[in-house]
């Protein structure tokens, strides 16, 4: 099962998911397509078994990444924390985002994508409120969103490249994201932001 997994993962990052076939992820498998069927009805249970496992991991990086923590940490080093693992877990798990973010997501994953982003902006929306309690709700709720809108944008970039160019998108994406929170959150996060 391991094998058809890794196989349809690089199929599905390849081709898409619409374009790939079980014949394609069994030959990627070196196995029978009547080996994969002992396993897999179809392509979208292949495809369902292996979000599932990939959503079950991203919640347990989120769950570290977005922990409330020690507010002392200044934004730049937590920014760095919470992008350097959000990213290699993307540059692990390519087929994360090649499923979850294509336009022809198992509806299935879909919900359970769905309320992934629901949970990761409930996270980071809580990481706000913690070090600006005094902000207003809206504020808050808005920064989590352009926060989140702009990492994956940026994680896209980062995906499409890699090495020491992947690298630099890295970089750049730690810097967009650390001018766009520090008027809100302020450099050492305890302190107030600049006007």
């Amino acid at each position: 099962m391991a094998q058809l997994l890794e196989a349809a993962a690089a199929v599905f990052c390849k081709s898409g998911y619409t374009a790939a076939s079980t014949n394609a992820i069994a030959r990627e498998a070196g196995v029978s397509p009547g080996t994969l069927y002992q396993f897999f009805p179809n392509k979208e249970a292949i495809a369902i078994e292996l979000g599932d496992r990939l959503i079950h991991q991203m919640r347990d990086t989120y769950g570290e990444a977005l922990a409330p923590g020690d507010t002392d940490i200044p934004l730049r080093e937590r920014l760095d924390g919470i992008v350097d693992r959000f990213v290699d877990f993307n540059c692990r798990h390519p087929v994360f985002f090649a499923l979850m973010h294509g336009p022809d997501v198992p509806g299935r994953m879909a919900e359970e994508h769905d309320a992934l982003h629901t949970a990761l902006l409930e996270r980071i929306r809580d990481l706000i409120a913690l070090y600006r309690p005094d902000a207003p709700q809206a504020d808050i709720a808005r920064t989590a969103e352009m926060s989140f809108g702009l990492f994956k944008a940026g994680l896209e970039l980062i995906l499409a490249h890699e090495g020491a160019e992947r690298d630099a998108y890295v970089t750049e994406l730690k810097h967009a994201m650390f001018r766009y929170l520090d008027p809100m959150v302020g450099e050492a996060l305890r302190t107030p932001a600049r006007p």
